[in-house]
C-alpha cells in the first residue's frame, strides 16, 4: 500500500508563492511518474500538472504554465509542486497522486493515477 502526504498549503495574498510537497511511502518511487490535481470549491478536479519517474519529462495544465513547476527528489521520496504569482481562481484543494507507469505523456485523467493523498487547502485572498 502507497501513502501519499500531501503539506505546504495555507492563505496567501494574489501575487504570491507556496510550494506543495506529497512525501510518498514505498521503495519504488522513482518508477512512477507523480501528478497534481485541484479542487475548487463546487468544481470537478481537475489536472494541474506531472512529472516522469526520472524527473526528465513534465507536462502542465495550460492555466498553470509559467506559473507553476513541478519538481521531485527520488532521494527523499517526494515530489514538489512550486505555485508562483498565485490568483484567487487557483484557491482549491490540491491533490498528489501517483500515476499507474513511469512516463508522464498523457497523464491528464484522473484514472491514469491509482493512489491519491488527502489534500492539502491553498487559498489566494484577492
Amino acid at each position: 500500500q502507497v501513502q501519499l502526504v500531501e503539506s505546504g498549503g495555507g492563505l496567501v495574498p494574489a501575487g504570491g508563492s507556496l510550494r506543495l510537497s506529497c512525501a510518498a511511502s514505498g521503495r519504488t518511487f522513482s518508477s512512477y511518474a507523480m501528478g497534481w490535481f485541484r479542487q475548487a470549491p463546487g468544481k470537478e478536479r481537475e489536472f494541474v500538472a506531472v512529472i516522469s519517474g526520472s524527473g526528465g519529462d513534465t507536462y502542465d495544465a495550460s492555466s498553470v504554465k509559467g506559473r507553476f513547476t513541478i519538481s521531485r527528489d527520488n532521494a527523499r521520496n517526494t515530489v514538489y509542486l512550486q505555485m508562483n504569482s498565485l490568483k484567487p481562481e487557483d484557491t482549491a484543494v490540491y491533490y498528489c497522486a501517483r500515476a499507474r507507469g513511469f512516463a508522464a505523456v498523457a497523464r491528464t485523467y484522473e484514472a491514469e493515477y491509482d493512489y491519491w493523498g488527502q489534500g492539502t487547502q491553498v487559498t489566494v485572498s484577492s
